[in-house]
């Protein structure tokens, strides 16, 4: 993009030339434009930049997400053209061509488009998103079939059990273009669909693969059982791993390069089963990582209550809930605000998932004695401010994380439990003293993700007023008329009616009532109780809270909290 519409950005008001010298350094080294960068960095949002160009240079923004644009328009503008330029052709008027495209001030790709097609052209606005998603629904779906074609007939044999397999037979059937070509589209494909795991998987009579997307799993392709074996050598080559080796689990990494500055970097873990062995990839997206933390999913309490405890000297900060419940982006979210220039912070991770510029991050090695409690120690001799551990396992690794906290350092860590109350009875049970607990505890927020309705194909939906009456919602904001929606499903979100995830959250904030009932041994149940009465909000008043704003739906909400039941915790809106 021109350094012109930089400079009308800064002059708007729209960003500040911080921002924007940022952005620029940024799209050198990505490769990628001026947009992309200000959007992914969170400076701006892409309505907000289209809107003000529109603005700016009176053209017309358009929406391209339902758009219909005929083979014969589309061919007029060379391919190569489309794609270098990022333009879409729309629709021909006389001898004028209508193109949209993001930046007005592109006359290179101006004057070549009228000198290619020879027509005049006029430029409409339209977001980066909506280009980029139009143009790769249109050159750039994976079509499995074509690429299983290329795969031909030639059979063979299928490896069971304890079978010897020829190991220079399987290195050229890896490398084989095929079987290439099937791997880079399963994982350029995962990437486009924003999975989070792909899963492959042999069975007796079936190979098949799956997508984790939005926290689902998705059914993608049965590819021939022939291929499993160089399939999963294949990612076993690319993630540097044994591919003589496959009595034993393994786990490594591969890092992809997808263009346009997107870096994938991929766990792999390979697990021998009864008929051949699984691969399973967790994606890990860093230009998709959401370091703002007002954009988690925060209500204006608990972000409120959240911020001021990461921001005390002392003390712990415990973040709760299953694998998969976005714990990790929770912390690096925290981090990234702690992070300045006067405060060292170390962490402890297993494994490191993104890299943070100015904190000192440790890949926890349980095989060499690297374990959490021998880096926690170690931390304690680098003269640290904060410290995190990525997660409580054991007694060791609690009493040296309590001992920090105590001795004037900020301690950030994660456990595996349904909600806050329940956690300090894990601690408790691991053999933490009580007391320990509740001098070192500032906070402890419980966490889960529920899907958001696609913003596309949004719609209102009748819902039952007894069924939200049953989830919790009080009575009197059902009756005074509570609003509802769902998605009907569309092709932006492959037909399942939801698109990308929030955050929920219960933060208990460590209340002087609340240590004294854990000094007495109260058990987890009544001290939920009590934070309610204190005003915590649980999980479950968190998804309403979702429900309400119409960003997810009611069947999400079940799906992922338990009941307040029994909490006395019936949640009114005050609508």
């Amino acid at each position: 993009m021109e350094p012109r519409i930089g400079e009308l950005l800064v002059r708007g008001k729209v960003i500040t030339r911080e921002q924007l010298n940022d952005a620029l350094e940024k799209e050198k080294t990505n490769g990628s434009n001026l947009v992309q960068e200000l959007v992914r960095l969170g400076f701006t949002t892409e309505d907000e930049l289209t809107q003000f160009l529109a603005g700016q240079f009176g053209i017309e923004k358009v929406e391209l997400d339902n758009a219909e644009i005929e083979d014969s328009i589309f061919s007029l503008v060379p391919t190569h053209l489309v794609q270098k330029h990022q333009i879409i052709p729309l629709k021909l008027l006389g001898s004028t061509l209508t193109v949209a495209m993001t930046d007005p001030t592109d006359l290179m790709a101006v004057n070549e488009i009228k000198f290619i097609t020879g027509y005049g052209v006029k430029v409409v606005l339209a977001s980066s998103s909506e280009i980029k998603k139009l143009l790769e629904k249109r050159f750039g779906a994976v079509s499995y079939d074509e690429v299983l074609k290329k795969l031909g007939d030639n059979e063979m044999e299928v490896i069971h059990g304890e079978e010897q397999v020829d190991l220079q037979e399987l290195k050229e059937a890896t490398m084989e273009a095929p079987v290439v070509t099937l791997v880079n589209a399963v994982l350029a494909d995962a990437a486009k669909r924003g999975a989070s795991d792909i899963h492959i998987e042999p069975y007796e009579k079936i190979f098949r693969i799956r997508f984790r997307v939005d926290g689902v799993l998705y059914d993608i392709m049965n590819p021939p059982l022939r291929l499993k074996n160089p399939l999963v050598s294949r990612l076993k080559v690319m993630a540097d791993l044994d591919i003589a080796e496959r009595r034993l689990t393994q786990d490594g990494r591969i890092k992809l390069k997808m263009g346009r500055g997107q870096e994938l970097d991929i766990r792999v873990s390979v697990l021998p089963t009864l008929f051949g062995e699984k691969v399973v990839m967790r994606l890990l997206d860093k230009s998709n990582l959401q370091l703002d933390m007002s954009k988690l999913g925060f209500d204006t309490k608990t972000i409120r209550d959240f911020q001021e405890a990461i921001h005390k000297p002392y003390g712990m900060i415990l973040i709760t809930g299953p694998t998969g419940s976005g714990k990790s982006t929770t912390l690096y979210s925290a981090l990234s605000e702690l992070n300045k220039p006067d405060v060292n912070i170390s962490t402890a991770e297993d494994p490191v998932e993104y890299n943070l510029m100015g904190i000192n991050q440790v890949q926890v090695r349980d095989e060499i004695g690297l374990n959490f409690a021998a880096c926690l120690r170690s931390f304690l001799r680098q003269d640290p401010d904060i410290i995190m551990v990525g997660e409580i396992r054991d007694l060791e690794t609690a009493q040296i994380a309590v001992k920090a906290a105590l001795t004037g350092h900020l301690v950030l860590s994660t456990l595996h439990t349904n909600d806050a109350p329940s956690t300090v009875d894990r601690l408790i049970n691991m053999g933490v003293e009580p007391f320990l607990l509740t001098s070192s505890i500032n906070i402890i927020a419980a966490q889960r993700l529920v899907r958001k309705i696609c913003a596309r194909c949004k719609e209102p939906a009748e819902v039952n007023p007894e069924a939200l009456v049953n989830i919790g919602v009080d009575p009197a904001d059902v009756s005074a008329g509570f609003p509802t929606f769902h998605g009907k499903g569309c092709p932006n979100c492959n037909k399942t009616g939801y698109k990308g995830r929030v955050a929920i959250y219960e933060v208990m904030v460590m209340h002087d009532a609340l240590k004294e009932l854990i000094l007495k041994g109260v058990s987890a149940g009544d001290l939920k109780r009590e934070a309610v009465k204190l005003g915590t909000s649980t999980l479950r008043m968190s998804a309403i809270r979702k429900l309400r704003e119409g960003l997810t739906t009611i069947e999400e909400t079940v799906r992922v909290t338990d009941s307040d039941k029994g909490f006395g915790s019936v949640f009114s809106l005050g609508i």
